[in-house]
């Protein structure tokens, strides 16, 4: 099991550029979780301490109340709240059945200690998003 979610993390742009122990730690603490379609994953404004991955399906993410994007396979979400364990910025529903890999903050807060690259390469994806919404609204 922990392969497959490797072969998963792997996919993920965000952890692309990880080597394969730190891929395998990441996949040791990433639990594979199934939903229906209208589960309400993250709550705008609630402290919730999840990450998540998604291997299959459709998620909405909506940011007081109107629908500001939309993710799949591969895509990711939580992980503002996951670095600073601050209030969740938006509401996230799947709005289709999906396969999801979740990682509590504390699981995720432990890697961090003790593999510093699988911070780097999130706190790079997460600058890199923060850049695409800023040249966003500028344009």
């Amino acid at each position: 099991m922990v392969d497959d979610k490797v072969e998963l993390l792997r996919r993920v742009p965000l952890f692309a550029t990880l080597e394969p122990p730190e891929l395998t730690a990441l996949a040791g603490i990433a639990n594979v979780v199934d939903v229906p379609a209208g589960t309400v994953l993250t709550h705008e404004g609630r402290h919730e301490g999840y990450f998540f991955v998604v291997v299959t399906g459709n998620v909405r993410i909506d940011r007081a109340g109107k629908t500001v994007n939309t993710l799949s396979d591969g895509d990711f979400l939580g992980e503002i709240a996951l670095l600073d364990g601050g209030p969740r910025t938006a509401t996230a529903t799947a709005v289709s059945d999906s396969r999801l890999l979740q990682v509590t903050n504390e699981q995720f807060d432990e890697l961090l200690a003790t593999t510093p690259s699988v911070r780097s390469a999130i706190m790079a994806e997460v600058g890199g998003r923060l850049r695409r919404i800023d040249e966003e609204a500028v344009h």
